[in-house]
């Protein structure tokens, strides 16, 4: 009988190696597809504004010196063959305003011509008062003309104020050269001898900048991304802690405390049963709804200057929350104190066995949560009934002209810092209970095949291309497969640890030890293609400028 059992655990043991060969040559094949998609796209014939620009930032101030005679003094210097010439950045946040007011203005003009049209014989009034709630009445067409007219003088002299003030250029530029070559060496070699100043990269290509943090100091930076990760830490593994506060608010205590007059109201038996058993989750949902956006606000606080940069963080850190909160905090009991409180007094080769223990009997639970969040979320996603309901209202109040109706109906690009996080996690609990309750696999495989042809059709005829970022998301996706399997394969470790086949265990330590060789290999052979251009092929040269017209 022992025999028997043994052999039945030695069976486990030998699936877990079968799925981890598998995966990895899948990956392998997978990242050297993408890899070469990705330098087959770089070196094309079609010349793109960002291979040949170069973006360099803490630019020191010289004195007696404005910004871009530094710049061009000191890239001529040092690169003498390549360099064309640069675009410095200005500080022009008042002119921006006056563009949207501009818009706006535009928009209004719009609508009351086509009001005109459709109703020639009736004149349109607008009160010159402020908000258009008092004032004496004029033609509206006449009013919005000269307001748009008055307001284009004003842009012109505040443009022309802008270009005329040293002060308004900021220590960051944009470099353009003749070449790619001229451009790798530039982006990829340190400027000067103090490694704070004159940093060079890559330029994100037009559509991919994020302006705002563009001129954002060296010191600066270093502070801000160590005071985001205690934060995110933070919010990770104490997020309990405001859900528990807005949950008091919401139950008929903090209620009556904060708003004492709806305490008769809220004495009534059904309000009183309704608000029990509804706001507490509502202050949940509305929690889980905003997070995407307080990660998203905390990566722009980071100071990264490209969109996708942006949604990769944020990605990564609503991945790390998922996993801690949906996963783990789905496992082990308790809340997320108390489960960091455990993992930090016990010994670290006790904390698989401890979350192993529990993974079977966690096991009608998750196939529950992909049912319900995993194929809900799919259905709803190929439905999109929120921006449908957002449409109606928006083109209900606020469409006055096609301009509006077609920024009503801008889809948006694919949601990847909530996308790609929640299909990882529907990966992990696939590799984890593929070998320990293989009864799962079928549900997982279900979704990534109602996934599979939704997000295809979204994303061929649905979604807009937000940003080209050449699958830089890749290499993180990859790592986060890596990390599943070598979660699952010491969970495995913990649980028969446990079991009558502890003397097998051994068998499965060699397993970790090799994935992770392999995800070190993957990263030395493919990775450097994603985060510097080889300088291999020799391209043509470019002779003019051209970030003057795509920055």
């Amino acid at each position: 009988m022992a025999g028997i059992i043994n052999f039945r655990f030695f069976v486990h043991i030998a699936l877990e190696y079968l799925f981890t060969l598998w995966i990895c040559f899948l990956l392998y094949k997978e990242y050297d597809y993408v890899a070469t998609m990705r330098l087959h796209f770089m070196a094309s014939q079609r010349r793109r504004v960002e291979q040949f620009t170069v973006v360099v930032r803490n630019i020191p101030h010289m004195p007696g010196h404005a910004v871009s005679d530094s710049v061009e003094g000191f890239f001529k210097l040092n690169h003498p063959d390549h360099y064309i010439g640069h675009q410095a950045v200005y500080n022009a946040n008042k002119f921006a305003k006056l563009a949207k007011r501009r818009e706006r203005l535009q928009n209004w003009l719009d609508y009351y011509q086509l009001k005109s049209e459709r109703h020639p014989g009736k004149s349109s009034t607008v009160k010159t008062g402020l908000f258009g709630l008092w004032g004496g009445k004029v033609d509206a067409v006449e009013y919005y003309t000269h307001a748009i007219k008055e307001l284009d003088d004003l842009m012109t002299l505040e443009r022309q104020k802008i270009i005329k003030d040293p002060k308004a250029i900021l220590p960051v530029a944009f470099l353009s050269f003749n070449s790619r070559w001229g451009a790798s060496v530039c982006a990829q070699t340190q400027q000067s001898k103090n490694p704070t100043l004159w940093l060079t990269d890559w330029a994100p290509e037009p559509r991919d900048v994020y302006w705002r943090n563009l001129a954002i100091p060296f010191v600066s930076l270093s502070i801000r991304r160590l005071v985001i990760t205690l934060s995110v830490f933070a919010l990770v593994f104490f997020y309990m802690i405001p859900i528990a506060f807005v949950q008091s608010l919401a139950n008929l205590e903090g209620l009556e405390k904060v708003a004492p007059f709806l305490r008769p109201v809220i004495e009534f038996n059904f309000i009183k049963s309704f608000l029990q058993g509804f706001l507490p989750g509502l202050a949940l949902k509305i929690f889980l709804y905003i997070l995407p956006t307080v990660l998203m606000i905390m990566s722009k606080i980071e100071g990264y200057i490209a969109l996708s940069t942006l949604e990769r963080k944020t990605a990564a850190k609503y991945y790390y929350f998922m996993l801690v909160n949906v996963f783990l905090g789905s496992i082990v009991t308790g809340t997320a104190f108390q489960q960091l409180h455990a993992f930090l007094h016990q010994s670290p080769t006790q904390i698989p066995r401890t979350i192993g223990v529990s993974i079977p009997m966690k096991a009608s639970f998750f196939i529950t949560y992909i049912m319900v969040d995993g194929w809900a979320g799919i259905a709803g996603e190929i439905l999109r009934l929120k921006p449908l309901v957002i449409y109606h209202l928006k083109n209900m109040f606020i469409v006055k002209t096609e301009r509006d109706r077609g920024k009503a109906m801008d889809p948006g690009s694919v949601d990847f810092p909530e996308t790609i996080p929640s299909l990882q996690l529907y990966f992990l609990l696939g590799i984890v209970y593929a070998v320990v309750t293989p009864i799962l696999l079928p549900f997982i495989l279900v979704f990534f095949g109602f996934a599979y042809l939704v997000y295809r059709h979204q994303i061929i005829n649905v979604y807009n291309q937000q940003y080209e970022s050449a699958a830089a998301f890749w290499p993180l996706v990859h790592s986060r497969i890596v990390a599943s399997m070598l979660i699952s394969q010491f969970l495995l470790l913990g649980l028969l640890s446990t079991k009558k086949a502890a003397k097998s265990t051994p068998l499965l330590v060699i397993l970790p030890i090799l994935t992770f060789a392999f995800h070190k290999y993957c990263q030395r052979r493919f990775e450097p293609a994603f985060r510097k251009y080889p300088i291999e092929v020799r391209y043509a040269p470019c002779n003019k400028p051209i970030f003057q017209i795509a920055y």
